[in-house]
């Protein structure tokens, strides 16, 4: 499981899920010196993977370019191309650390395919086995099959214990892929999965902040989409990295909620920096320029929860 920002009071509003649904409540931001992860020996992403999405409903194309744009950004960057600030590909580091210790090599994950079934092919209310239909219309191997719905579609547990989920499909004679969906929550609960950048509908009600691309519905998909990739790559089929119970397990972001920069506390995602121009705040800054508000993940080597800022 991996989890999107919740601060104090707040329920984790992602989970892990295979076969079957699970969920942790936070009730308390975790104890990042006590956490250690620990390898159950499971298969890992490995090689090149090709990163395809598959858009669900209506997207615009500045909206499919801040998504795309980002999983870009987790290469370094192409030479010639230089970032002035703290980089996503730095943030994908984290991990990277994770894979020293099992001592397998790093996946090299790419931007592939784009999907478009913007005719609501299933219908504007989905269920968890519609997820994992959609996810399979990307390719099936060598990959992570993004399912990404518009802010007017509901699905099974959005909003109501989650934000985004990531999972394994079951085995077919093409093998077996790892996927994620993540929803816009612009219109149905920016509160829960759009923190900070919308004031929460618990907590303290400190003021929200300006998102980075200047759309809060999929600046906060880009959160919780984070949060997914590196709960795919550590934990893709549920016995790599975790700590906890399996059917509720830590992952890397999950272990580290609400937390974006240093001096974080519940409802305070932390000293971040602010763009002079707009003031929008964010912590990475990735392909063409683009900035971006990116969780902290667990740092397996020192237990603790790493940021860029």
């Amino acid at each position: 499981m991996a989890s999107s920002t919740i601060l104090i009071a707040l329920f984790v509003c992602t989970l892990w899920f295979q076969s079957s649904l699970a969920a942790r409540p936070v009730t308390n931001p975790v104890d990042d010196q006590t956490l250690t992860m620990r390898y159950h020996k499971g298969a890992l992403l490995t090689g090149s993977i090709s990163v395809n999405f598959i858009w669900y409903g209506k997207f615009t194309p500045s909206q499919r370019a801040i998504l795309s744009d980002f999983v870009s950004s987790l290469s370094s960057p192409k030479s010639g191309e230089h970032t002035a600030g703290p980089a996503v590909a730095t943030w994908w580091t984290t991990a990277e650390e994770y894979y020293k210790q099992s001592k397998k090599r790093f996946p090299k994950l790419t931007l592939g395919a784009q999907i478009l079934d913007e005719g609501y092919s299933l219908g504007k209310s989905l269920s968890n086995a519609d997820i994992e239909k959609l996810a399979a219309k990307g390719p099936p191997r060598n990959a992570v099959n993004i399912v990404l719905t518009s802010s007017d579609v509901a699905v099974q547990g959005f909003c109501m214990s989650r934000c985004g989920t990531h999972g394994a499909s079951s085995r077919t004679k093409s093998g077996r892929f790892a996927y994620i969906w993540v929803g816009n929550s612009a219109t149905q609960c920016p509160g829960q999965c759009a923190w900070p950048f919308h004031q929460p509908i618990y907590g303290p009600q400190t003021p929200p902040l300006v998102a980075p691309n200047g759309d809060v519905g999929v600046d906060g998909m880009v959160i919780n989409l984070a949060s997914m990739l590196a709960g795919t790559v550590t934990n893709p089929f549920g016995n790599g990295f975790f700590q906890g119970p399996k059917e509720a397990p830590l992952e890397a972001a999950s272990a580290c909620p609400g937390v974006y920069a240093k001096g974080a506390y519940p409802g305070y995602a932390g000293d971040l920096l602010v763009d002079r121009t707009s003031g929008a705040s964010y912590n990475a800054i990735g392909a063409h320029g683009r900035k971006y508000l990116l969780p902290a993940l667990l740092n397996p080597s020192t237990s603790q929860c790493s940021t860029l800022v």
